[in-house]
């Protein structure tokens, strides 16, 4: 996997991002990831809706948690939209987690098997085989329209931002 130019810390440590930097007006790679019940789960399976993908290093850490509650309180008032939330937890975690949660309306993913959204949209921490917070908006038509790198991974996104953007679409 090649080196990302994107840089983001870890509680203010460099850290190296892994994989193909997506950005804002490409076409999104399609990709396989894990779902509930060890079920595979593909972009292409949300074709004609617009995708929020939350990514996330871990649901056992609290601003991970506060991000999967925040975008799971938002997807039900935005209008043919889903939102992706994923990490390299196993699918058995974030299915125990949401449960605890009462987590509904998100779609928890997995990405500790291949790696594959990671590497083709530069996410992958080089240094702990985990996913870099951040959060991608594709539109209904596929392309990618906002791209969010948090640049200290133990802060929240922007949600304002992608929530608006999304709003607008």
């Amino acid at each position: 996997m090649k080196e990302s130019s994107v840089k983001v810390t870890f509680a203010g440590n460099p850290l190296t991002l892994l994989g193909n930097e997506i950005k804002v007006g490409d076409k999104a790679p399609d990709f396989t990831a894990v779902g509930a019940g060890l079920v595979p789960v593909k972009l292409s399976d949300f074709a004609g809706k617009t995708v929020i993908i939350a990514v996330y290093p871990s649901v056992d850490t609290s601003v991970c948690a506060a991000q999967n509650r925040r975008f799971n309180a938002e997807v039900n008032q935005l209008k043919n939209t889903v939102v992706l939330s994923i990490s390299c937890d196993l699918p058995f975690a974030q299915s125990r987690f949401c449960a605890a949660e009462g987590l509904e309306n998100i779609k928890t993913i997995s990405d500790h098997k291949d790696l594959d959204f990671g590497e083709k949209y530069g996410f992958v921490i080089k240094e702990l085989r985990l996913l870099a917070r951040g959060t991608v908006v594709i539109d209904k038509s596929g392309i990618v329209r906002y791209v969010e790198h948090v640049p200290e991974v133990t802060n929240e996104p922007n949600y304002e931002a992608s929530l608006a953007l999304v709003n607008s679409l």
